[in-house]
């Protein structure tokens, strides 16, 4: 199963995600879509799962849960927006955490992207694919492509669509 992974677009989906995506057998959307359209897009491409973010509106957030949990290829999955990073975790992720631990836990929100194991936590592996949108701090957008096959993570790849603000046409 290939993966690509984006988060926090905020309303603006780089065209280059679809040329990037074009071979993964599905997309997730770590929040903070932005725009019921955007959305639409990736779905009328791909098959998608995905989560809403805080500055999701009603639409958004009737669609979409806050926490997506999902196995793919005998790994559990956990998706959330707002998790904080390891081991800063929000109060409500660590909470979940100490009841249930996914093998995967992939959220958003910061802007930064990050991919490391939680020795803390069963090695769980924490993903962040940083911002792909125009909107926030963050100067380069970011998303993330990987295979995931029998159990096993491999071929993970980091993308640079750019700088903020900037299109890739």
């Amino acid at each position: 199963m290939k993966i690509g992974l984006l988060s926090d677009t905020h309303g603006f989906l780089d065209n280059s995600v679809f040329e990037h995506f074009k071979d993964c057998d599905g997309v997730w959307h770590a929040g903070d879509i932005g725009d019921e359209t955007l959305l639409q897009q990736l779905e009328l491409f791909k098959p998608v799962r995905a989560v809403f973010g805080n500055i999701d509106d009603r639409t958004l957030q009737a669609k979409l849960p806050e926490d997506l949990w999902f196995t793919c290829e005998g790994l559990s999955i956990w998706m959330t927006h707002i998790g904080g990073a390891p081991p800063n975790y929000n109060p409500r992720v660590k909470k979940i955490l100490a009841e249930r631990v996914p093998d995967i836990f992939i959220c958003g929100h910061s802007h930064i992207l990050r991919i490391r194991t939680d020795p803390k936590y069963n090695n769980m592996l924490y993903l962040n694919p940083g911002a792909a949108g125009n909107h926030g701090f963050h100067h380069m957008k970011t998303i993330m492509r990987f295979e995931i096959t029998e159990k096993e993570i491999r071929n993970m790849e980091v993308i640079e669509l750019g700088k903020r603000g900037a299109s890739n046409f």
